[in-house]
């Protein structure tokens, strides 16, 4: 048996259990047996326990117990979410794979990219970057930032993009939870936009709902993924919210839209992914370049510099383009993409059975990339 520790975020947001189930379909392709997948917290602020991140705690436990380790995947890279103790680092004895990690700048008052105030360190993106034997940056911005200061990593996307191909957990669903449109948010307090911007989102909401039901979408629900998205989502007094920390229950929402707009990412892959219509209001880089790195950045819309509700409209009167669009890309990029991702789980599979059968191993320095 191998055990498989990953350190990953383990916050409010489902999305980041979406992102785990698909991390976990590419473990068990790769490995081709049982893996014990051993997950623990990347920071210890959201736990009452201290066991979390890179530190001498982790370390010792893998070392004793695991034969690989992977960081990842989500936004690792921002909002203090991985901590590090470079001691600890030094000493881990097991191959160590990132996977589908991001580093995303924010706009600023006068609508320029700049690096967060909380992202981690040039020396510690460094630090964890050389130690991994497979760095993989979720998008192309990550990835350029990355090489640009002296990091070995390659683009390898995110594992959402792939959740149709994944066993789903039959949640039962009655039929007031299936909905005709879902408009997933997140509470405009926590967008990392000007104020200005954030005081905007409650109108265009409403905007949109009115756009929504004069087009025939009678059953509309907002999608929390955060439980801080609640207070937001309680002002709207004629449409009800939902709110699951159930991640097959927030697959099967998904699944039972004939719509979702959404603010969040990890709904829109996966409606991608499902064939469920879906469009995207981006306000940051690293949902601007995730959507590029899949090669769905036409269709994106930028909360920052577009008209939201005129170009929903829009995206509705196109919709039948996205299927269009679809159907190009998964023969293309998104098949090249998701070679990436099995190449690299197959190279790491490679070196961890090495690790388990002889005490050591050797990474012949080669990262696959499409």
């Amino acid at each position: 048996m191998i055990n498989l520790y990953c350190i990953r975020p383990k916050g409010f947001n489902i999305g980041n259990d979406a992102i785990f189930v698909g991390l976990k379909h590419f473990v068990r392709n790769a490995f081709k047996e049982n893996v014990n997948i051993i997950s623990l917290p990347a920071t210890s602020k959201y736990e009452s326990h201290g066991k979390a991140g890179i530190s001498a705690k982790t370390v010792y436990e893998i070392n004793q117990f695991g034969h690989g380790l992977i960081i990842g995947g989500g936004n690792l890279y921002e909002n203090g979410e991985l901590e590090i103790n470079p001691t600890a680092l030094k000493a881990l004895e097991v191959p160590m794979m990132i996977f589908s990690v991001s580093r995303g700048k924010v706009y600023n008052k006068s609508l320029k990219f700049v690096s967060r105030t909380d992202t981690m360190t040039d020396g510690n993106l460094q630090l964890v970057n050389n130690r991994a034997d497979i760095s993989m940056s979720r998008d192309v911005a990550t990835e350029a930032y990355l090489k640009g200061i002296g990091c070995d990593t390659i683009c390898g996307g995110c594992p959402t993009l792939f959740i149709n191909e994944m066993p789903q957990h039959l949640v039962p669903i009655n039929e007031q939870d299936k909905t005709d449109a879902l408009i997933s948010i997140r509470t405009p307090s926590l967008m990392s936009v000007p104020t200005n911007y954030q005081y905007k989102v409650k109108g265009e909401m409403e905007e949109m709902i009115k756009l929504l039901r004069s087009r025939g979408y009678q059953k509309i629900k907002i999608l929390c993924h955060d439980h801080r998205d609640i207070p937001f989502a309680a002002t709207f007094q004629d449409v009800d919210y939902v709110y699951t920390e159930d991640v097959y229950t927030y697959l099967t929402l998904l699944r039972n839209t004939r719509l979702n707009i959404t603010y969040r990412l990890h709904s829109f892959i996966p409606c991608i992914a499902f064939d469920i219509p879906t469009i995207k209001i981006s306000y940051d880089q690293r949902a601007l370049s995730m959507l590029e790195t899949i090669g769905m950045d036409e269709w994106n819309i930028n909360m920052l510099k577009d008209n939201v509700v005129e170009a929903v409209s829009d995206r509705m009167d196109r919709m039948d383009e996205l299927s269009q669009r679809k159907s190009v890309l998964q023969g293309g990029l998104w098949a090249q993409n998701r070679n990436t991702i099995v190449q690299n789980f197959d190279h790491f599979s490679t070196m961890v059975n090495q690790y388990k059968d002889t005490g050591s191993y050797q990474n012949n320095g080669v990262k696959v990339s499409s």
